[in-house]
């Protein structure tokens, strides 16, 4: 088991998830933190009142968050931040939200968006689900970007694979019409999960057709290990969907 002390007393920040007493939630993640350093809990200190948001369970004025009405764009799980960080300069007329649970991603990143002075971006370091549920108004997101989200590739841990037909009706209510969802993977057998689950998902349309994928877009970057898997001859599948109807999941 990880100790939340790193040799130099950094300690990462609360679990990003509401306890409820008695109750033993499935998750799509374990808290693998790794070490967290003294910087990453400076930039926890310094960073996260420019660029964190608290999860405190409400809805959520957003235009109000970013102090401007503009495109709003969810990633979730963003890792190390690479892609998010990559968006928010390819694109600085939409507004990005992050969500991460791994504390040293999110010190990370938190100390990159200092670094560029980015004015596009906050992040959670919570659960992505209770954040959906609770803080993200129906019909507020102009798109949420999935990018290789952990595969659970073992048969009976794929119940903890995030994208599931609750989770899929939930981003269809959250999303407006004519909002995208973008979803990539590296594992085949979650792309077809995903298609199994999001083709059948009232409210989305997949803009490739059934079953069907699309070449990496522009606003997402290749990663490292995505440029070493492509060289073993490993497949990524980047799918995109649209919501269709008035906003009701229709």
């Amino acid at each position: 088991m990880t100790n939340p002390f790193d040799s130099a007393g950094a300690k990462a920040p609360p679990k990003p998830f509401t306890v409820t007493e008695g109750r033993r939630e499935v998750r799509s993640f374990v808290l693998r933190q790794g070490r967290f350093t003294p910087a990453q809990q400076r930039a926890f200190d310094e960073r996260w009142p420019r660029f964190g948001i608290d999860f405190d369970g409400r809805p959520r004025d957003l235009d109000a968050t970013f102090g401007r009405s503009a495109p709003k764009v969810l990633e979730i799980g963003f890792g190390n931040g690479a892609a998010l960080r990559h968006a928010a300069r390819f694109d600085p007329s939409k507004d990005y939200i992050g969500i991460e649970v791994h504390a040293p991603g999110v010190g990370r990143l938190l100390n990159a968006l200092a670094e560029d002075d980015a004015s596009n971006v906050r992040l959670y370091h919570h659960d992505a689900v209770e954040v959906l549920e609770k803080e993200i108004a129906d019909g507020a997101l102009d798109e949420v970007r999935i990018y290789f989200p952990d595969p659970w590739h073992k048969k009976r841990h794929n119940k903890r694979r995030l994208v599931q037909p609750a989770f899929a009706a939930l981003l269809v209510r959250k999303l407006r019409p004519g909002g995208r969802l973008h979803c990539a993977t590296d594992w085949e057998n979650y792309a077809e999960q995903m298609w199994d689950v999001l083709d059948a998902t009232p409210g989305l349309v997949n803009r490739a057709g059934p079953r069907g994928s699309v070449p990496r877009p522009d606003w997402r970057p290749q990663t490292h290990f995505e440029t070493r898997g492509q060289k073993l001859g490993h497949g990524v599948w980047d799918l995109l969907y649209d919501r269709q109807g008035t906003g009701n999941g229709d």
